[in-house]
């Protein structure tokens, strides 16, 4: 069995994942369903083992043999790059392959507003990228990566693991450091990178307390840090990194936030309509001074409120994403419903909210169906 042909049914399908797993086929994940590979046999421990061989280094070769799981980039010619996580169950190798496309998108392809694109001119501060795992963060920030390299003259410093998308030097200039190739770690990724005259950080994740530390200190000190969490929504992000502190530096931490927390762009990827490809959703947050205060006083739970009332200078919830997505006939009503947030609130911008009296009894109407009544008592039908 051959890793290569594998990755080139990955990129002709579209593929965002391939699992390789002792006792089932090679499987692919497409349009966010788990789809077996045609013509494949049931994986057994020799094949995976031999899959991994064909394409894992040497050095991750020994990092999984030592701590029995590894990850690292693989580039499949110029047409795609794979970030590798390999690891052992049932005593026997497993890998995902997570495709990473060599063409960066724009801003209007991924859905997002200008906006975001002057986040991209900030002199300093910390903008956040969080969503869950697959939901497509490392291509957010490719974009942004990427717009600032080509519009902007910067020295631009990247701390990955692994490094996913590949940037040339356009206006700026960019250097790419791999964790466990280039540095040690994240801390101590960013801690050197603010020795090498950088006007941009990227750091891939920011995975525990010292990376956290290091990532807000980059931005007081006069740096623009890009950064990821594995969280959804911007109150939850700001609760999980102030969580993460002790409890006797945690107002130092909401006050640090509060003055150079510039954004979080939270995203999640909806199937679209006709089950063909994915959408991306947003929750944009951009910190006003009524949103510092929120974070300051331990107010999280009302940065929402903040949000919605900010939409003139970019912001919105997440339920404002989705009734968007749905009104242009992207995605189902059933995602709509699946993921929405504040369920009323989201049926009243679509005309389905229940209102009179007698809502709660079942006998309530629709303003839909509300609507249709008042037209049908003004045009009786004819007999």
């Amino acid at each position: 069995m051959n890793m290569l042909d594998l990755m080139e049914f990955v990129v002709t399908e579209d593929a965002s994942d391939l699992h390789l797993v002792v006792g089932e086929p090679p499987t692919v994940r497409l349009h966010g369903r788990l789809v077996n590979v045609p013509g494949y046999e049931v994986l057994t421990p020799e094949i995976t083992m031999d899959l991994c061989k064909q394409i894992i280094p040497e050095r991750s070769w020994n990092e999984l043999q030592q701590e029995l799981g590894a990850d690292f980039g693989f580039a499949y010619g110029t047409k795609a790059r794979f970030r590798v996580a390999t690891y052992y169950q049932k005593h026997s190798i497993a890998l995902v392959l997570r495709q990473i496309p060599n063409r960066l998108l724009s801003f209007e392809q991924i859905g997002l507003s200008d906006h975001i694109k002057q986040l991209c001119y900030e002199p300093r501060g910390l903008i956040l990228v969080v969503g869950p795992t697959g939901s497509g963060k490392t291509t957010t920030l490719a974009t942004m990566i990427d717009f600032i390299n080509v519009n902007r003259d910067c020295n631009i410093v990247t701390v990955e693991d692994p490094i996913e998308y590949y940037h040339d030097h356009k206006k700026s200039s960019v250097s790419q450091r791999e964790v466990g190739v280039d540095v040690h770690t994240f801390d101590t990724g960013v801690i050197k990178a603010m020795r090498q005259d950088p006007d941009i950080i990227l750091v891939g994740e920011m995975r525990d307390l010292s990376t956290i530390e290091a990532a807000v200190r980059a931005a007081e000190t006069g740096h623009l840090v890009f950064s990821t969490l594995h969280t959804t929504g911007a109150a939850r992000t700001v609760d999980r990194i102030v969580d993460v502190f002790p409890v006797n530096q945690q107002e130092q931490i909401r006050t640090q936030l509060a003055g150079n927390l510039k954004a979080v762009v939270s995203q999640i990827l909806v199937p679209k309509k006709g089950g063909k490809g994915r959408v991306a959703a947003f929750e944009i947050m951009m910190n006003t001074t009524a949103i510092a205060a929120n974070i300051r006083d331990r107010k999280t739970a009302s940065i929402t409120s903040s949000i919605q009332t900010g939409t003139q200078i970019g912001m919105r919830t997440l339920d404002m994403s989705l009734v968007d997505l749905y009104k242009r006939d992207l995605i189902e009503r059933s995602e709509l419903f699946r993921l929405a947030q504040d369920m009323e609130d989201v049926k009243e911008k679509i005309g389905e909210r229940v209102v009179g009296e007698e809502a709660g009894s079942g006998r309530g109407q629709t303003a839909h169906q509300q609507q249709q009544q008042q037209q049908r008592g003004a045009h009786p039908p004819r007999r």
